[in-house]
């Protein structure tokens, strides 16, 4: 019984400390696989601002065992309004997983206004298609 509580315990520990994670962070992303239901772990993200013509690069994460980057913008930054890249890396996924895929990479563009403090993009991926929308 004193196993189960330290395990139940553990697990409600993480799931605030990631939930608190998140909210501290203003970037987050999900990936999922349709083809299978299920989150997509080990997808490396980049995320990149517009300056001008050129694009600067910000951070890079891989997602959790959840599909899940909490926290993709720089902490020692403030969110700034912009033009944003975020690109999933999705070809390197699918060939880790021995599948084709016709997508090498997603890349999601979206603009920052400053009417929000927190931006969620998920990825529902399969090897032929995608979408992504503005979560939250």
């Amino acid at each position: 019984m004193t196993v189960l509580k330290s395990f139940f315990a553990s697990a409600v520990l993480s799931t605030l400390s990631t939930l608190a994670s998140a909210a501290a962070n203003p970037l987050s992303v999900h990936v999922l696989n349709l083809q299978d239901g299920l989150p997509s772990p080990g997808v490396n993200v980049t995320l990149e601002k517009q300056d001008g013509e050129n694009w600067d690069m910000l951070n890079s994460a891989a997602t959790n065992e959840q599909g899940r980057i909490t926290g993709l913008y720089p902490e020692e930054r403030g969110l700034e309004k912009g033009t944003y890249r975020v690109t999933f890396k999705t070809g390197e996924w699918f060939k880790a997983h021995k599948t084709s895929s016709f997508f090498p990479e997603v890349p999601v563009i979206f603009e920052v206004d400053g009417t929000v403090s927190h931006y969620h993009i998920p990825l529902l991926l399969s090897p032929y298609g995608f979408s992504t929308y503005r979560g939250n």
